[in-house]
C-alpha cells in the first residue's frame, strides 16, 4: 500500500506530525472524498478484511465502503502517519426497532493524542471532525454531535434533533483486532435480517452538505435544505452513481 497515493485520494498534499489539527484535516478531508457505499452487497463482491484488497479497492480503484473497509483502512493510515489508534467496537441504534445491534456491529476509532478522540470515517452521514473523549461534542456542516460517557467503559454517541438527542451508537473503549470483525461483515452480507441486503447505498459529505443516492431517490442537502428526487429505474441508477459518486460499476 502507497500512504503517498492515499494522501492523493482525499486531497491531502503535506505530511504532518500527528496532531489534533492534522487529524481534523484528515478526517474531513476523508469524508469529503470517499463515499459510504454498500453497493456490493448482497451479490457483487465479497468483502474480504483484507487490507490490500481494501486499498485496492477505494485508493486505486476510487470506489468507497462500508463501516469495516472504511475505518480499517482510515486506521492504516493514521498509524501509518506515527498516530496511536484503537479499533473500538460500537453497536449501531435502531431508530425502528428502538433495540442495538450486536458487539462488533461498527467499527469505530479512538486516537491517543494529548487527549483522546474518537474519530470515524465509517458510519456515512455522520460527524466529519474528532470529538475529544470522554464527553465532547462537535457540530459541522453534517450536524451537531456529543460523546455520552455511560461508565468507565460506555460510551454513545448522540445526534442532536428537533427533539432532543438521538442515540447514533454505542461503544467502548477495550482495543480490538481487525479479525475480530470478521464474524460481523459476513453477517452484515449474508444473513437475510441484515438491512444491507435490502437496498443499495451511496452517500458522501461536500462542504455544503451530504449527496445520497439509493435504489430509488437521490437527495441532495445544501445549508440544511433537501432537494430529494425520484430514481426511476436501474438504468438511471448508474447514471447519478457516475455522475456524482465517479463510480462505474462493472
Amino acid at each position: 500500500m502507497e500512504l503517498e497515493q492515499y494522501l492523493k485520494r482525499i486531497g491531502v498534499a503535506d505530511i504532518k506530525p500527528p496532531s489534533l489539527d492534522f487529524l481534523t484535516e484528515l478526517q474531513n478531508s476523508h469524508m469529503l472524498s470517499i463515499p459510504f457505499e454498500d453497493l456490493d452487497i448482497p451479490d457483487r463482491d465479497k468483502i474480504v478484511l483484507d487490507l490490500e484488497r481494501i486499498y485496492q479497492k477505494i485508493i486505486l480503484i476510487i470506489r468507497g465502503g462500508f463501516c469495516y473497509e472504511l475505518n480499517g483502512l482510515f486506521h492504516w493510515l493514521l498509524t501509518s502517519l506515527g498516530f496511536k489508534v484503537d479499533m473500538l467496537s460500537a453497536r449501531v441504534f435502531n431508530h425502528e426497532r428502538k433495540d442495538l445491534g450486536p458487539e462488533f456491529d461498527h467499527i469505530t476509532l479512538l486516537v491517543h493524542l494529548d487527549k483522546k478522540y474518537l474519530v470515524d470515517v465509517g458510519f456515512g452521514d455522520s460527524f466529519c471532525k474528532p470529538i475529544e473523549m470522554p464527553s465532547g461534542e462537535c457540530e459541522d456542516i453534517s450536524g451537531h454531535y456529543r460523546v455520552y460517557n455511560m461508565d468507565n467503559n460506555n460510551f454513545e454517541v448522540r445526534r442532536k434533533g428537533a427533539n432532543g438527542w438521538f442515540l447514533e451508537y454505542s461503544f467502548t473503549i477495550t482495543p480490538r483486532q481487525f479479525s475480530d470483525y470478521n464474524t460481523m461483515c459476513d453477517f452484515q452480507q449474508d444473513s437475510p435480517t441484515s438491512y444491507f441486503r435490502t437496498r443499495m447505498k451511496c452517500t458522501i459529505a461536500t462542504p455544503t452538505g451530504r449527496i445520497t443516492l439509493s435504489n430509488n431517490s437521490l437527495t441532495v442537502t445544501e445549508n440544511g435544505k433537501k432537494a430529494k428526487t425520484e430514481v426511476k429505474n436501474e438504468n438511471e441508477f448508474y447514471l447519478l452513481l457516475k455522475k456524482y459518486f465517479q463510480i462505474e460499476l462493472s
